[in-house]
């Protein structure tokens, strides 16, 4: 053995391999710092040369199972698996393949290839929001000023998804942080060219709209492969610091509100008993009208009929007519007249007949 020429004296060395006996017996050579003797280096080489002169442990099974396990992780690594809502975009030395990969196990040379996977379902952005998936701490990101010079808080999310998988990947270097900012910058512009009152309340609706337009074409011209949805306002308010002065002046225009609402009821009742009074006097206007006629047309008629007759009988007629003209004229009156006589001088002297009646009307009433 080779630790057989080590011992010390020329005699066998029956203790351990560095010449020194296992119960601490003496042996040539230096000594290790733990009571050992320090080895020599070409014993070590020797031990080297004795342990390899077999060559490869195990032989060549031992190669054929180191490159069966080379082969298995190259395949592992060129196997990948596509899931139902994504895509996959192969690149060959780093430039990208037209072909996409749909949902399912795929195939490519690894490491000359190399897969990209992307989420081609719909994404929410919350932007001024401390909540939400993809939501900022920053409180201050939804501050906008108005149109009309009104600090604004706004918090809306973006509602979007990826329609071109190769531009998302290789366009922009963050696509989220990018869509982020783009609607960001727009919801800021549509809101400083409008009144608070629109983006509170009037016109939401129309505020989104622009923002999604706006958002799409600056997303367009970087060309991300992105397709807004939708903006969905969720909460449009003063800031807190100024929320009670707020709070009164929208409550004084409710009061305006609610103040003109009623005067134009009143204006409506009023207008109402107005337009029925003034039918009622049409109409009462219209059966006057209507009975004025037919009296017309009848003593129109009577006059008639009376010419007729005066024609076929003038003095009779006329002494009739002349008699029923006095009748009526003299019917209330208190004097008496008779005709002239022989003895008569025509009007009798005037005689208090009302006082004397009115006595005679006393005398029988007392009497009864």
């Amino acid at each position: 053995m080779p630790w057989e020429n080590n011992g010390g004296g020329g005699g066998r060395n029956t203790g351990g391999p560095w010449g020194q006996a296992p119960g601490g017996g003496g042996g040539g050579g230096p000594r290790r710092p733990g009571g050992g003797n320090t080895p020599n280096l070409e014993d070590i080489l020797n031990r080297g040369r004795d342990q390899f002169k077999g060559g490869v442990p195990g032989g060549r099974w031992a190669l054929v199972g180191g490159v069966l396990a080379l082969v298995a992780f190259w395949g592992l690594n060129s196997i990948y698996t596509v899931e139902e809502a994504e895509v996959g975009v192969e690149f060959r030395f780093g430039a990208p393949k037209q072909e996409l990969s749909t949902a399912g196990l795929h195939f490519h040379l690894w490491p000359v290839e190399t897969v990209e996977k992307v989420n081609t379902s719909q994404n929410q952005t919350s932007i001024g929001s401390a909540t939400g998936a993809g939501a900022r701490a920053n409180a201050d990101d939804g501050l906008m000023l108005s149109g009309d010079q009104n600090i604004v808080d706004v918090r809306f999310a973006v509602l979007w998804s990826v329609g071109n998988p190769i531009d998302y990947l290789i366009n922009v270097r963050d696509p989220e942080e990018m869509v982020r900012n783009a609607a960001e910058s727009a919801m800021r512009e549509v809101v400083g060219r409008r009144p608070a009152q629109d983006i509170f309340r009037d016109d939401r609706a129309g505020v989104a709209i622009e923002v999604q337009d706006i958002t799409q074409a600056i997303l367009d011209s970087y060309s991300m492969g992105v397709s807004v949805s939708q903006i969905s306002i969720e909460n449009a308010a003063p800031p807190a610091e100024v929320a009670d002065a707020f709070n009164e002046v929208q409550r004084a225009e409710q009061d305006e509100d609610r103040l003109q609402e009623e005067a134009r009821s009143y204006a409506n009742t009023l207008l109402g008993d107005a337009r029925g009074r003034a039918a009622a006097l049409r109409e009462d206007a219209a059966a006057y009208t209507n009975r004025v006629v037919q009296e017309a047309t009848g003593e129109a008629q009577r006059f008639n009929a009376v010419y007729a007759e005066y024609v076929n009988a003038p003095d009779v007629t006329r002494k009739r007519l002349f008699l029923e003209t006095m009748e009526q004229v003299l019917g209330g009156s208190e004097k008496v007249l008779i005709e002239n006589g022989a003895n008569g001088s025509g009007v009798v002297p005037y005689l208090p007949l009302p006082e004397l009646r009115s006595g005679a009307t006393n005398t029988s009433a007392t009497g009864n």
